[in-house]
């Protein structure tokens, strides 16, 4: 597929060798002379002002062929194929928004590089984005664009040969605290104990005392159960470990305990491992490195997968800390209050850094929904979850994406605050396989 455009931007080649490229399977190639492109006998397009011949022409709004962040002024529209922004004047088009720079806008996370009001942890929040104040953030509207395009192509190139969309499934467990009472040293033992008598709740006393005596299994054990559903439903697993060191919102077993090191590699014989970069990763600079080496060591082979703890995402700054300490795939891409495609899209696609105005070797895996999500911050029962999971898991299969759920170890419990949630786990697995 030969491109023409009257300015061949940074921005230009990402947006069309992601869209055309890596999501539809085309070759891609650029011209800004149009006595070439005119002569061409190639299939093709044109991105630019007007139309210059027969060939397919989208015209440029104008995002693309800019440098740098400014506000910019999006009015958000609805048709019978459903939103869309950047809408254009124009009767040549093919169609009626300029769908690369929307596009564009939105993979790159343009709005979280503009001036934003951020939550107590310091993090975009969703109801700042352009898709929750215009009710497409659990659309995976890029998808849809971009199926649109296909069809747009095939009308007029029937010979063109696109790659098959194939709907995944990716199954992502965090693991913040391993356990709930072992491996937790002596001092903070002691201190738990402390609390646990200052508030007169002897019935986790009792809890606890069984578990370190041998007597009971720790509550957030849940590791059979999860390598039992993984199997049997053949699931595609990664696990995301915090090493971090302790610290107020790092309370994970310490990672030179013996038993945790052991557990982080039984599991990795099962799913693929991942790092887990502590809260103040983004911070300090030595801190991620230091945690990755923590993570190499125990399993003897390199890290290449990562998700923030908490979610905390300062772009791009958090993906040019990845980038430099070679991380290839981050699934930190989903809001922690509400369900739904971050960046627009249930595709994972390479990271474009408006900073350095450059396409990067980060992909970049969006999940949907994560269950503190559905039960904290939407406040749902169990059942309103599952019909939720559903509805998100559809959406993903009618484009052909890749649905990502995102769970942790301890509200596998099936107890107290989480009693009823293992059973929505398993609801999104089937939903998710079938």
């Amino acid at each position: 597929m030969l491109v023409y455009s009257h300015k061949i931007t940074p921005r230009v080649r990402y947006i069309f060798r992601v869209a055309l490229g890596d999501m539809l399977g085309l070759n891609v190639s650029f011209t800004s002379d149009k006595e070439i492109f005119v002569a061409s006998e190639e299939e093709k397009i044109s991105y630019s002002h007007s139309k210059i011949a027969d060939e397919i022409h989208f015209k440029s709004q104008g995002l693309l062929h800019e440098t740098g962040v400014k506000d910019q002024n999006i009015r958000v529209s609805e048709n019978d194929h459903g939103k869309y922004f950047y809408a254009l004047n124009s009767t040549d088009s093919a169609l009626n928004f300029d769908v690369f720079a929307a596009s564009f806008f939105l993979l790159s996370r343009y709005e979280e590089c503009l001036p934003h009001i951020r939550d107590k942890y310091n993090r975009f929040e969703a109801s700042e984005s352009i898709g929750f104040k215009n009710d497409f953030l659990t659309e995976p509207v890029v998808d849809q664009w971009l199926l649109r395009i296909r069809g747009i192509l095939s009308a007029k190139y029937p010979e063109l040969s696109f790659k098959k969309r194939t709907y995944q499934f990716i199954s992502t467990i965090d693991i913040d605290n391993a356990y709930a009472y072992k491996n937790k040293g002596f001092m903070r033992t002691v201190g738990a104990y402390g609390r646990s008598f200052k508030i007169l709740d002897f019935q986790e006393v009792a809890e606890r005392t069984k578990v370190l005596l041998g007597r009971a299994q720790d509550p957030y054990d849940t590791y059979d159960f999860q390598l039992e559903i993984q199997k049997k439903y053949s699931l595609n697993t990664i696990y995301f470990f915090l090493l971090a060191d302790y610290g107020v919102n790092d309370k994970n077993v310490p990672f030179y305990n013996l038993q945790f090191q052991s557990l982080i590699k039984h599991l990795g014989d099962y799913a693929e491992i991942g790092i887990h970069p502590g809260f103040n990763s983004n911070q300090k600079n030595e801190k991620l490195k230091t945690e990755k080496k923590r993570l190499e060591k125990i399993i003897h082979s390199s890290v290449v997968k990562s998700r923030q703890h908490f979610l905390i995402l300062h772009l791009p700054h958090t993906y040019q800390k990845l980038i430099n300490n070679d991380i290839l795939e981050d699934h930190s891409m989903g809001y922690a209050e509400h369900v739904g495609f971050r960046a627009g899209t249930c595709t994972p696609y390479r990271f474009y850094d408006l900073d350095l105005e450059t396409a990067t070797e980060l992909t970049v895996y969006p999940f949907a929904v994560m269950e503190a999500t559905l039960k904290y911050y939407m406040k749902l029962h169990p059942d309103q979850a599952k019909t939720k999971i559903s509805e998100i898991v559809n959406k993903v299969k009618d484009v052909d994406g890749t649905f990502i759920g995102l769970w942790h170890n301890e509200t596998l419990t099936d107890r107290g605050l989480w009693a009823g949630w293992r059973d929505v786990f398993t609801h999104m697995v089937e939903v998710a396989k079938s």
